[in-house]
């Protein structure tokens, strides 16, 4: 069991980068592991150090200007090879919501599996939140799952996105895929029972 996702409200890391690839997320070096603890610190490896290992200060992770639990990222993210352990980088850094204009489909799903809400908006909605995260750090974004509803605190606009509706159930309960069909056990054995 993960913890339930209901409503997150928090500030944001901007990231307005476009063609985000999962190469990029996390360099196909780090992918020997088999468990997905350790993935955060080498979230955007290649961007926030240097060959030699050292911070490069101007890479927003490396900012402490930002933080937050929700990504802001440009259009088209996630694109490349289908590697999971993009979304667990993301995941294990202490990311809950990615949001953009797009993802690519299988980094998106890998995403809902990761307990992490990929949300849609449109790319104006995108334009101003990047604008209010860079006039003020502080800018809080609440993301409602219960609502579909995502709202810029800094203008009060707000969009709805969509979800899957099992994988809405997932989140909001906390449950993975094996979480789920143990909880419904019983059910499923009745139905073998009735089946026969």
């Amino acid at each position: 069991m993960k913890a339930k996702f209901n409503i997150l409200t928090s500030t944001c890391v901007p990231l307005p980068l476009e063609n985000v690839d999962t190469d990029q997320i996390i360099p196909a070096r780090f992918l020997k592991a088999t468990t997905k603890e350790g993935f955060g610190e080498n979230l955007f490896r290649d961007w926030r150090y240097d060959k030699q290992g050292n911070k490069i200060e101007s890479f927003v992770l490396n900012d402490p200007t930002y933080g937050g639990q929700i990504l802001v990222a440009g259009k088209n993210f996630g694109s490349g090879s289908s590697r999971e352990h993009a979304a667990w980088a993301i995941a294990d850094y202490g990311f809950r919501v990615v949001v953009s204009s797009f993802f690519a489909d299988i980094h998106k799903n890998n995403e809902l599996n990761n307990f992490v809400l990929p949300v849609v908006v449109t790319e104006e909605f995108l334009a101003e939140l990047f604008d209010s995260i860079f006039k003020n750090p502080k800018t809080e974004v609440e993301v409602n799952l219960p609502e579909q509803t995502i709202i810029n605190k800094a203008t009060g606009k707000s969009e709805s996105f969509e979800i899957n509706a099992y994988k809405k159930h997932c989140l909001m309960n906390g449950l993975d895929d094996i979480d789920f069909l143990l909880t419904n056990k019983e059910k499923i054995e009745q139905w073998e029972k009735a089946s026969k």
